[in-house]
């Protein structure tokens, strides 16, 4: 699935709610709260872990994914070397990263589209995305 900074991943889009993911992903395998009580889907075929938030009406506002398919600007981003990745998405003007090592893996963090690459042995094996946020501190959601 392509996935969309900002907006959300093949066709689901931040701002949809439960009822229209299942339509188009079908039932999720596991299903959670976490911490938060935000409600979390996972769906083992496509690797996609999806982020209802409990404080925004359950909208999808984040998700993770780490199916090697999945592109960003059209490009496999899975397996490959996490510099290359990053040199891929700098004319998009995604060029601002912070890196935090945690042992084995390390996130490098775009806060202006709110992407986390995480790698291990140098290459991604896992992208998160998250609904940005506006300058008045709520969420811009793509799907009405």
């Amino acid at each position: 699935m392509e996935i969309e900074p900002g907006k959300g991943i093949g066709p689901l889009i931040f701002g949809m709610r439960k009822n229209n993911v299942e339509t188009l992903m079908g039932k999720p395998d596991t299903v959670f709260n976490d911490e938060e009580d935000n409600l979390i889907w996972l769906y083992n075929r496509t690797k996609l872990r999806l982020t209802f938030y409990a404080d925004e009406d359950f909208r999808l506002g984040y998700l993770m994914c780490s199916d090697r398919d999945t592109t960003l600007f059209g490009n496999k981003i899975m397996g490959e070397p996490v510099a290359e990745v990053k040199a891929m998405l700098a004319p998009k003007k995604i060029d601002q990263w912070e890196t935090e090592r945690l042992d084995l893996t390390v996130n490098d963090f775009n806060e202006a589209n709110w992407i986390i690459l995480q790698s291990e042995f140098n290459e991604v094996v896992r992208i998160e995305v998250g609904a940005l946020i506006s300058d008045k501190d709520e969420f811009i959601w793509h799907y009405s």
